[in-house]
C-alpha cells in the first residue's frame, strides 16, 4: 500500500468531532471527486470513484445516514495497476438536488457553487473535516523517505483558492498551480505536510512521517560528515604529494647534510608518514611542534624548490 493510501485509510476512520463534521467531509468528497450529471427536468445523478475501500465505505455510509440517498456500488479492476476501483453511483431521486445544495455543490440559484459554502466550515473541527474530505477525494502525498510533496487536485480555481484559505486559517502555507484544466493545491515543506496530517487527524501517518524525517536527517548529516572527511583526506593527500615532490627537488640540489636540522627532521617525518596531516607530523616531532611550526617548515621547503626554477 502506498503512503497516500495509508493516509487516506487513516483519515477515512477519523471520528467526527461535532454533528456537522461528517457533512463537511462528504461535501468535499462529492465536490472534488464526484461527477455531476443533469438528467433533465431538474433532476441530477452523481458518480464518485475511489481506489481506497475504506473511503468507498465512508462515502456510502454518509450518503445513506445524512441524506437517505440510494446508492449503487460497482467494483472495477484496473488493467494497468491490477488494483480494484470503486464506483459509487447515486441515481436520480427525490431530494438529491436538495442534498447537493446543502453540500455546497449546487448554489441556491440552481447553478454550480464556485467556492466553499461558508456554513460547512464555520467551526475549526468542520474546517479540518472539509480538508480531510478534500484529501480523501484527490489528495496525494509522497513517501516521506523520499522528497516531500503533497497535493490536492481540483477543477475549479475558486475551490482551490478556498482550500488555500482554509489551510491559511490554520497557519499552513499552501500554493496553487494550474495544470492544464485543473488546479493543484500543494505543500512542499515537510513541516507543512506534518501540520496538515495532524490537523486533519492522521496522527499515525504524521508519526511515521516524522520518524522518516529524523532518519533522513541523520543519514544526511552522516553523508555530509563522510563527504567532508573524504574531501579533507583528499586535500591532505594532494598536499603531501606536492611536499614530497618539493623535498625530492631540494635534496637533489642541496643534499640532506647541507640543510638545517629543522628541515631535515621535517623531511624524515614527511617521507616516513606520507599520509599524515601537518598536525600529526607535529605530534611525532621531538620535541612536539605546533601545526603552524610544521607549516612554516613546509613553506621553507616549497620556497627553496621554487628558487631552483628561476
Amino acid at each position: 500500500m502506498s503512503f497516500t493510501a495509508e493516509v487516506k485509510d487513516e483519515l477515512a476512520r477519523v471520528p467526527p468531532t461535532c454533528s456537522h463534521c461528517e457533512k463537511a467531509t462528504l461535501a468535499a468528497l462529492v465536490r472534488i471527486e464526484g461527477t455531476l450529471f443533469f438528467s433533465g427536468q431538474g433532476t441530477y445523478r452523481i458518480e464518485i470513484a475511489t481506489d481506497v475501500p475504506s473511503v468507498a465505505r465512508l462515502i456510502i455510509k454518509l450518503l445513506h445516514e445524512l441524506y437517505h440517498l440510494k446508492t449503487e456500488l460497482t467494483v472495477r479492476r484496473s488493467v494497468l495497476h491490477k488494483t480494484p476501483n470503486y464506483l459509487i453511483e447515486v441515481p436520480a431521486q427525490p431530494h438529491l438536488a436538495d442534498a447537493l445544495r446543502d453540500m455546497g455543490v449546487l448554489s441556491e440559484e440552481g447553478g454550480l457553487e464556485l467556492g466553499i459554502k461558508e456554513s460547512l466550515v464555520a467551526k475549526e473541527c468542520c474546517t479540518a473535516a472539509y480538508l480531510r474530505g478534500a484529501f480523501l477525494g484527490s489528495g496525494f502525498v509522497s513517501d516521506p523517505r523520499g522528497d516531500f510533496h503533497f497535493e490536492v487536485t481540483v477543477e475549479s480555481g475558486d475551490l482551490a483558492e478556498g482550500l488555500v484559505d482554509l489551510l491559511d486559517r490554520k497557519g499552513i502555507n499552501a500554493r496553487v498551480m494550474q495544470r492544464r484544466s485543473s488546479h493543484m493545491v500543494y505543500l512542499k515543506s515537510g513541516a507543512a505536510i506534518l501540520e496538515f496530517l495532524a490537523f486533519t487527524g492522521a496522527h499515525q501517518s504524521a508519526l511515521s512521517m516524522e520518524n522518516a524525517r529524523v532518519i533522513k536527517s541523520v543519514r544526511n548529516d552522516v553523508n555530509r560528515m563522510t563527504n567532508a572527511e573524504i574531501a579533507n583526506q583528499a586535500k591532505a593527500a594532494s598536499a603531501s604529494v606536492d611536499q614530497i615532490y618539493a623535498i625530492k627537488e631540494v635534496l637533489e640540489a642541496h643534499g640532506m647534510e647541507n640543510l638545517p636540522p629543522a628541515l631535515q627532521e621535517f623531511i624524515r617525518l614527511r617521507v616516513t608518514y606520507p599520509d599524515a596531516t601537518l598536525k600529526e607530523l607535529g605530534e611525532r616531532a621531538t620535541p612536539p611542534l605546533s601545526k603552524s611550526a610544521v607549516y612554516h617548515r613546509v613553506r621553507r621547503i616549497e620556497q627553496m624548490a621554487k628558487e631552483l626554477h628561476r
